[in-house]
């Protein structure tokens, strides 16, 4: 068996499986709402399968003698192929169950979202968890120790994160995407099962560098190895996968949200952790001890994070274009969360390396695995709100420091060496701390922030309240300014008073993503009945009470906030609203997509009266031209009665469209303005004359963008990423240019 065509299938397969993970991510997004519990549902029923899999693996290959092992990681490969095809309308499924289990019995909704998805993952997952084992017996077979092979496959992962986010789902979508997938897993099947077997005499031989492998690394971390050996794999998946939600956070506030900054800080964690495998024999043979590099793993997760804090600073500084960039990003990541995952990349394989049966085998990844699980929630869940980022990282830090004292057990020299060495990286960790959530905000504002009032890490992000040098009060989520109360927020208040303007009776209104409240304010104002405010983020609700101009509109009985993602919402309400408005984070942020396709406003749709009203915000200033007029074009095409109104202040489109045909009337009927005794800012002539197109102008200004769904993934995936990643004042001048050329080129 070559052992070059068993590392290109492994290589392959790998960056196979994690863009299946890619997808499914996102599918389950759709399916049951963008929220820290769906993730975590998401990721617990991936886990578990890939550990179950793992270990029945292990049991089914023990004592058996194996003479074409690929050719049972080519049909695990085909397992993953058939069941990925079967997940995309497995998802749509879970949609619609979500819908109904919901409207029965909200309490149980997510035991059945674990229970379903669970169901339909599992195969394809298990498939996955069971090609660990499988990696020992291709070990023996290729004369490689196990750690290789899973160097090998993380490597691959690694190139399939990025190939999938800057590549594939751009120029595919998602069911093609699926489909390429597909494709990848059954060619490595097919070359699995076409592969010459090894020769028989072979038997004898092969077995013997793995076990000398695993001889050397016994001798490199025992006696505590034998002693230690699992909580040892499930402390490295603890930390690791914690450290990833940890530092990702100060991360995503430097690079912004989006679907290709995820990429870049996900490859910036692979790809050590791939070298780290690899170098793992290598340490085994120099007889270095695995406790000592564990304490080295600790000291620089330490020394590290003081320069995770600082990652705003490197990345404004680094902007330049698109790819450069990116690439600028990558480097840093990867110079700086490098040394610390790779050395804590070592452990799994090491005792992998270390053991010579698949049972073993499997049993070590099922507890890595469940260790990484639990990593990442505790972090999310517990250690993030409990004490914040940088105490979290240490506290990870400080973990594998003392882990690697206990497996130092009786190198009294190597122990004192651990502790003093942690002891001074704690130290300089503390010295160095910026002051996160005290004396400053992570992320790059056009003015200096002067005072925090509030800070609150939770499971989805981090939230919060900060005053700036020139007087305005923002709210920051992950280091952006999603919102706040200044001279450039005066279209927050239109985004409610426009919708309730163009509505002869509004009773009943929604708002989606509540901000700083102005929006919802400026809805109660007009007067309904009843207000639905729908945040994904209860912190944002939270911090209502430090913006005084949403004037408490929280604590009006006739207002009722909701904790969901906006679209879950409107799937499992049985509420019909008279206005729907709303006003996410940026489009091209990760997940916002699923708030500007088509799907998504056909659903808003459903849920409007007759003659209802929606409106939807087009931030100019943060948007390419190409993507400002495919929000329109998906906007118009499910809501051809409808205008585009450009605030006079702030220049922020505003798209607002009603259920029914194209009509004139709409843009120039504005009943609400006839209610008495409400004051606005603006006068009937200033709010009227604002319309930049409606009728014959807004069908032309919107028959040349592109339709924007969530098969596409247009705005968070979309080739039109690959143009620029800064915000400049030349995408608001090229929007508004385009719209008042259209504007004044079509006959009325």
């Amino acid at each position: 068996m070559s052992r070059v065509l068993v590392y290109a299938l492994v290589l392959v397969a790998g960056s196979a499986a994690l863009s299946w993970e890619v997808l499914w991510q996102l599918q389950a997004s759709l399916a049951i709402g963008v929220s820290a519990k769906g993730t975590a549902v998401t990721l617990a029923a991936t886990m578990a399968g890939m550990s179950a899999g793992s270990t029945l693996m292990g049991r089914a290959l023990r004592g058996r003698d194996v003479a074409r092992p690929l050719r049972i990681y080519g049909t695990l490969e085909v397992v993953v192929a058939v069941s990925g095809l079967v997940l995309l309308p497995g998802f749509r499924w879970i949609e619609r169950l979500d819908g109904a289990i919901y409207a029965a019995h909200p309490v149980l909704a997510s035991v059945v979202h674990l229970g379903a998805i669970l169901s339909l993952l599992g195969p394809a997952t298990m498939a996955m968890g069971a090609t660990v084992p499988v990696f020992g017996l291709l070990a023996r077979a290729t004369r490689s120790p196990i750690s290789t092979l899973y160097a090998v496959n993380t490597a691959g992962a690694a190139a399939g994160v990025l190939l999938v986010s800057f590549v594939v789902l751009p120029y595919l979508g998602v069911e093609l995407s699926a489909i390429a997938l597909a494709c990848v897993n059954l060619g490595v099947a097919a070359a699995s099962w076409l592969a010459r077997p090894p020769a028989a005499s072979a038997d004898a031989s092969v077995e013997q560098p793995a076990l000398e492998v695993g001889h050397t690394a016994r001798e490199a971390a025992a006696p505590a190895l034998v002693r230690f050996a699992t909580p040892l794999v499930f402390l490295s998946g603890f930390v690791s996968f914690a450290l990833e939600v940890t530092w990702f956070r100060a991360l995503r506030a430097a690079f912004l949200s989006t679907t290709q900054s995820f990429a870049l800080m996900l490859a910036a964690v692979l790809v050590p952790l791939a070298a780290g495998a690899r170098f793992t024999a290598w340490l085994a043979r120099k007889k270095v001890r695995l406790g000592s590099v564990l304490a080295a793993a600790g000291i620089a997760v330490l020394v590290a994070t003081p320069i995770v804090e600082r990652f705003d600073r490197i990345a404004d500084a680094t902007m330049s274009s698109y790819w450069a960039t990116n690439a600028a990003w990558l480097g840093v990541s990867l110079l700086v969360l490098g040394p610390a995952m790779l050395l804590v990349g070592t452990c799994l394989p090491w005792i992998l390396d270390a053991h010579v049966e698949p049972a073993q085998w499997g049993r070590c990844y099922a507890v890595n695995t469940i260790g990484a699980v639990a990593g990442s929630l505790v972090a999310a869940w517990v250690l993030l709100p409990a004490v914040g980022l940088t105490r979290t990282a240490w506290l990870l830090g400080t973990m594998l420091v003392l882990a690697a004292l206990g497996t130092l057990d009786g190198h009294r020299r190597g122990r004192g060496l651990a502790a003093v060495a942690g002891g001074l990286g704690l130290g300089l960790a503390i010295v160095a701390e910026s002051g996160v959530g005290t004396a400053r905000v992570l992320g790059n504002f056009n003015s200096p922030v002067t005072r925090v009032l509030s800070f609150e890490e939770g499971p989805n992000s981090s939230v919060v309240v900060a005053d700036t040098a020139d007087h305005a009060r923002m709210l920051v989520i992950d280091g952006f300014s999603a919102t706040d109360v200044s001279a450039n927020s005066h279209y927050m208040v239109w985004m409610g008073r426009l919708p309730m303007l163009l509505h002869p009776d509004p009773k009943r209104a929604l708002v989606i993503c509540f901000g700083t409240g102005q929006t919802a304010n400026a809805v109660r104002l007009e007067r309904p009945e009843s207000l639905d405010i729908v945040e994904l983020n209860p912190a944002v609700l939270r911090a209502a009470h430090l913006f005084d101009a949403n004037h408490a509109v929280l604590e009006d009985p006739h207002v009722h906030p909701h904790v969901m993602d906006g679209r879950a919402w409107l799937r499992r309400t049985d509420h019909v609203y008279d206005v729907i408005t709303l006003e996410p984070m940026p489009p091209n942020f990760a997940g916002v997509n699923s708030l500007y396709s088509e799907e998504f406003y056909r659903l808003a749709a459903a849920r409007l009266a007759p003659g209802g009203v929606v409106a939807q915000w087009v931030p100019f200033h943060l948007l390419s031209v190409h993507d400002a007029v495919a929000i329109t074009a998906t906007f118009h095409a499910v809501f051809p009665d409808s205008l585009l109104w450009i605030d006079p202040r702030d220049h922020t489109g505003i798209v607002v469209g009603r259920q029914g045909t194209l009509s004139a009337a709409f843009a120039t009927s504005w009943p609400g303005l006839t209610r008495a005794r409400i004051t606005r800012d603006m006068d009937d002539a200033a709010i009227t004359s604002s319309v930049a197109l409606a009728g014959a102008a807004m069908t032309t200004y919107a028959r040349s963008g592109e339709v924007i769904t969530d098969d596409n993934q247009l705005l968070s995936y979309g080739p039109e990423r690959h143009r620029a990643y800064t915000i400049t004042k030349e995408m608001l001048l090229g929007n508004l240019a385009l719209v008042y050329r259209v504007s004044s080129t079509t006959p009325r």
